[in-house]
């Protein structure tokens, strides 16, 4: 059992829900926050730990579906590329039937986490369905596919703001949160879209480096990243729950981000992965620590 449990937490790299939860947590943070101005008094610690719970559970839940759909809409493109033609439904180690048994159990997990934290979010959960699912058939039909991506990991703060206060009240504030994370995200799958360069330009799959290539691609998702940094400045004008503690977290992640562009270049594409995975990493959780630490001790 423990050799199936991994092996599907491998298939669905569920240790890159690290790229979500940060900002469904920080997303959960800010409307705690605006709740407790609202009531005038903190929420209670029962209520903040249920909505937490649900919280994570629907982000597991939706993120984890949509990696599992992702594997069987394109297991014939991954077949054909080397950097994925070891993965687990493409061998058969996971059956076709298995897979979309879990696909199914995970989008009822997230379904149910949606009803148990209000109405509204159970009314919208078929729509999140819908985007974070459908992300996976978009690079079969436009370049664009990366900004799909981004707006499927942009619900996270948007959904976490409608799970604590079950209504649109002051929606600015994970709306920006939802825009920086947006770009941020078109931006650094634009970079590692850029390792399936050949592949993706002997497929019928569409990429931003298929389109304009590698070069004007990088310098694109440089322009996003930009982006994503002024909008979360102006996330900190409009949000009375953040102050100084946010203020030197964004210029961390100005800086990360700065970092990142600096070690991939067009004519050296040899640290993606540290760009990918170690640097946006640590985006994400420097984001989230900052929004914490603001709500927590206000500056």
């Amino acid at each position: 059992m423990f050799k199936t449990v991994r092996l599907y937490l491998s298939e669905i790299k569920f240790a890159h829900t690290v790229f979500a939860m940060p900002f469904a947590v920080a997303g959960a943070a800010l409307a705690f926050s605006e709740a407790a101005a609202a009531r005038d008094g903190r929420p209670a610690p029962l209520f903040v730990a249920e909505k937490l719970a649900l919280i994570i559970a629907a982000t597991v839940g939706a993120r984890s579906a949509a990696m599992m759909f992702n594997r069987l809409a394109d297991v014939r493109y991954d077949a054909a590329n080397p950097r994925t033609a070891r993965r687990a439904v493409v061998t058969g180690a996971i059956s076709k039937p298995a897979a979309w048994g879990f696909v199914g159990c995970m989008c009822a997990v997230f379904i149910i986490a949606a009803a148990l934290l209000n109405t509204l979010s159970l009314a919208l959960s078929p729509l999140a369905l819908v985007v974070v699912l459908g992300y996976s058939l978009t690079k079969r039909f436009t370049p664009l596919t990366h900004f799909f991506l981004g707006l499927a990991l942009a619900l996270a703060p948007m959904g976490a703001w409608i799970g604590v206060l079950g209504s649109l009240a002051s929606f600015e504030i994970p709306a920006l949160m939802a825009g920086a994370v947006l770009l941020w995200t078109a931006g650094f799958d634009i970079i590692y879209a850029c390792r399936d360069y050949r592949v993706d330009a002997a497929s019928a799959l569409h990429s931003i480096p298929k389109s304009i290539g590698i070069e004007k691609a990088l310098y694109l998702s440089a322009v996003l990243h930009a982006a994503a940094v002024l909008l979360l400045i102006s996330l900190l004008a409009v949000s009375p729950s953040l102050g100084l503690i946010f203020a030197f977290g964004v210029v961390a992640i100005a800086a990360l981000l700065f970092f990142e562009h600096m070690i991939v270049r067009p004519n050296d594409l040899s640290r993606i992965n540290t760009a990918f995975f170690t640097i946006n990493g640590i985006v994400s959780a420097v984001l989230l620590v900052c929004v914490i630490l603001d709500v927590l001790l206000p500056c």
